[in-house]
């Protein structure tokens, strides 16, 4: 399936088959392929639960306001952001390039968090955000369904998967094997009401 094909059959599925299992494998090479998900400076910032344990499943899918799809999918994975990953041994995020880069980077880290924590947090948003599209496109390249959610108890699901202090929940996405097509889409706006050349 090339990208493209993964873009326009990519739907948030709601019905997935509670017999499907995705092997040890198949979720090792959906992760190694989630973790190439881009990050501001590259401080791989996401941190990802993902869950197969049914009884576990079934905690979230009541934290979910009892919605079916975490305790019905082969797989649940929970984005999370770390906030202290800026400033936690930032020279291994550049490990392979020279000393002097590593530096720069540290300092650029450094002044840009060091004060905010509305941009960490910003920041941790917009790599989850990121990564829960590559697990999105990854799952139907292996021609499985997702489900993005957000809609749960945050609190609850925290304890679930025991999330330290210093990370927050961004949301969460299904993968597994549909068993009931998405209905139509709801209604795409016109690109010329979204898509602007040069300036609004």
């Amino acid at each position: 399936m090339d990208v493209f094909e993964a873009i326009s059959t990519r739907r948030a599925v709601k019905k997935f088959d509670p017999n499907h299992n995705l092997s040890s494998d198949e979720i090792k090479n959906l992760m190694e392929h989630v973790i190439l998900s881009p990050t501001s400076y590259n401080q791989q910032n996401w941190r990802f639960v993902y869950v197969t344990d049914q009884d576990v499943k079934d905690k979230i899918s009541v934290a979910a306001r009892g919605q079916a799809q975490p305790k019905d999918g082969s797989v649940v994975i929970v984005l999370c952001g770390d906030l202290t990953a800026w400033k936690t041994d930032t020279l291994r995020y550049w490990k392979n390039h020279p000393k002097e880069k590593q530096d720069i980077v540290k300092a650029a880290l450094e002044r840009k968090y060091t004060t905010d924590p509305k941009a960490i947090r910003d920041e941790a948003i917009r790599s989850c955000g990121m990564a829960a599209q590559t697990i999105m496109l990854a799952a139907r390249d292996m021609g499985l369904d997702s489900c993005p959610m957000v809609g749960f108890d945050y609190d609850k699901l925290a304890k679930i998967i025991n999330l330290p202090e210093t990370h927050l929940i961004v949301m969460m996405v299904v993968v597994g094997k549909k068993i009931e097509d998405a209905p139509p889409r709801g209604g795409q706006l016109p690109l010329s009401d979204v898509a602007f050349e040069n300036s609004f």
